[in-house]
């Protein structure tokens, strides 16, 4: 009986990681349905961008108000890690605060979690007040009704009953160390949950020692829980931030990537002692297809993309299509992306592994042609995105897939691509009558 606790923390840290492994496993075959992408060996620049936008918050701190509550968010969850780690030892070994004999520093370190919770706590509760009661608009586009909603509103309660918990633990410590309670060495200084414990003063040994211990309990199974609730939420973006920025845009914004098949037919028309009705050498491979209509035609940083977009909204804010009213959201388009994948994700995990066709694909079913379509070209998202996420490349795709595969473009580009091919220019008029206009304004 005197080890039954450390076996219960024991098969509770067990299945806790074991439920996160699993997860992870299910999100790398996920993003491995993806075809290889085609990346720019840039080391040291993709090195420097994820350090620069991921560890240092670079592009959230544009808007001052939110990316500094961010930023206290993002810290305080970092530093508090080295809590977690002195829980679990303890948990394992029956101890009670390993770290206490660093003395002077470890009462900094306690000292610092429990600043850092408090200003968690204020950032929670400033976010939740500006879905919830200022209602940024941001946070209410159709795409964001129904769970997206309320996942986000739920981290936020989980983010917020984490810290009390701990601050709650601290007091409940505080007072028992005061009392000179068994195994509550004097260790640690607590300038937040000293004031919490004044609520606790004149409780007895036994009520302490049962809110702390409860209060431990709770607070590490509750990160446990909400480690395996990552995977289905939004929040999956704290850890695939940092791969998603390394992995990001190197090259110039406004640069797309060339066609190999195009390319060859360029050259072999331009050539003039090529053949052009030659055929195709016996073992020489099938055109690939142009474009993509569903997740697997996507390559796989854009498959992880969608898995790091954090349904912030900054990049729908900045469109100008989603601005005038148009259908398209960036937000939206990731998002899709997303659930598409999941969506085949389940048919892997029911079949074995293999894909059986639905019926379903990520045009027409998730993504419209009419959103497609909207889309400037801008890369307004895409420098928005405070992750470096880019849904460009992904309207992009689909729109060729549509153009050279379906030859399904608006009416619009049809004349303004045939006006090219017969007039050398966008507009309908014969090269012969261009200067017409100089010639009437005599």
């Amino acid at each position: 009986m005197q080890y039954l606790p450390n076996i219960i923390f024991l098969l509770a840290l067990l299945v806790g990681i074991g439920f996160f492994a699993r997860n992870i496993n299910k999100l790398r075959r996920n993003i491995k349905m993806g075809r290889p992408a085609d990346l720019v060996h840039a080391p040291a620049e993709r090195l420097q961008n994820m350090l620069k936008i991921a560890f240092g918050q670079s592009k959230m701190v544009v808007r001052p108000v939110a990316g500094i509550m961010h930023l206290i968010v993002y810290i305080g969850f970092i530093i508090i890690n080295i809590e977690v780690l002195e829980i679990i030892i303890d948990g394992l070994f029956g101890t009670h605060r390993i770290f206490a004999p660093m003395g002077a520093f470890y009462d900094v370190l306690i000292a610092s979690f429990e600043i850092l919770a408090l200003l968690v706590i204020v950032a929670v509760v400033v976010f939740w007040l500006r879905r919830n009661v200022i209602k940024l608009s941001r946070f209410k586009k159709p795409e964001m009704e129904g769970w997206p909603s309320k996942d986000g509103n739920l981290i936020l309660y989980i983010e917020l009953v984490l810290m009390i918990l701990f601050l709650t633990m601290n007091a409940a410590d505080y007072q028992l160390q005061q009392m000179g309670a068994e195994h509550y060495t004097q260790a640690g200084t607590f300038p937040v949950s000293q004031f919490l414990s004044s609520i606790m003063s004149g409780m007895s040994e036994s009520t302490l020692i049962l809110i702390e211990r409860s209060a431990w309990w709770l607070h590490i199974l509750g990160i446990l829980a909400f480690l395996n609730y990552l995977y289905y939420s939004k929040h999956l973006h704290i850890l695939l931030a940092f791969p998603n920025t390394y992995y990001g845009r190197v090259t110039p914004q406004g640069q797309f990537p060339n066609l190999d098949a195009v390319t060859k037919e360029v050259k072999l028309m331009m050539d003039p002692s090529a053949d052009p009705f030659a055929a195709p050498a016996e073992d020489a491979e099938p055109p690939a297809k142009f474009g993509a209509s569903d997740v697997m035609d996507l390559n796989r940083v854009q498959l992880l993309n969608a898995y790091t977009c954090t349904e912030c909204g900054r990049c729908t804010n900045e469109c100008p299509a989603n601005q005038t009213g148009k259908k398209l959201s960036p937000r939206k388009i990731m998002m899709d992306t997303r659930d598409r994948m999941e969506e085949v994700g389940k048919i892997l995990d029911t079949n074995n592994g293999t894909f059986v066709d639905d019926g379903k694909q990520l045009l027409n079913d998730y993504i419209t042609a009419e959103e497609l379509w909207a889309c400037t070209s801008c890369n307004a998202c895409v420098q928005a995105c405070p992750v470096s996420i880019d849904p460009l490349s992904i309207i992009m795709d689909l729109r060729q897939y549509l153009v050279m595969e379906k030859s399904a473009a608006p009416s619009e580009l049809n004349n303004m691509m045939g006006n090219i091919e017969n007039n050398g220019a966008p507009w309908p008029f014969n090269q012969m009558d261009r200067l017409n206009w100089a010639k009437e304004s005599k």
